[in-house]
């Protein structure tokens, strides 16, 4: 009986690292999300009102596709400027790049955003994900006519 319960004890020690390392993953999206992106969209992607988007209950939405999931990682990597329509509202469209974040890092904040919709399972990113999509810098022009291209075929909300 003492033996079956020290296998019990050490099959459980043995699995804490791996939770713990799932819980530390999304915290680092969050602590990410913080230090670089809460100054304009805000605690838990708000947005400001004509000024920066809601990212909650977007992101989500548009991450459900791998097109999507481009656009987004693009975004990031790449800034985007000139004026877009979100959420039904119209912004100025000014994100500078985070090509300087590691693909942890936006892999992780990326999912955290994602996390902030209603989609079950969220969608993820991994920092696999963003490495490929860094292997191809683009400029605003090209941004937008991804963004219109996404849009045509999934609108984005």
């Amino acid at each position: 009986m003492i033996k079956h319960g020290l296998r019990l004890l050490a099959g459980v020690l043995a699995a804490v690292p791996v939770l713990a390392g799932s819980a530390h993953a999304a915290s680092d999206g969050l602590t990410v999300y913080n230090t670089n992106c809460s100054v304009c969209h805000q605690a838990g992607g708000a947005g400001m009102p004509g000024q920066f988007p809601v990212l909650k209950n977007r992101i989500d939405k548009i991450a459900a596709t791998p097109e999507g999931k481009k656009y987004l990682m693009d975004v990031v990597l790449n800034g985007l400027h000139g004026p877009i329509q979100a959420g039904g509202a119209a912004y100025a469209g000014f994100m500078p790049s985070l090509k300087a974040l590691s693909d942890d890092d936006i892999a992780a904040v990326l999912t955290y955003v994602a996390s902030l919709g209603d989609t079950s399972p969220a969608p993820t990113i991994t920092a696999d994900d963003v490495k490929a999509a860094r292997a191809t810098p683009k400029k605003g022009p090209e941004i937008q006519a991804e963004r219109n291209a996404l849009n045509a075929a999934h609108p984005i909300p």
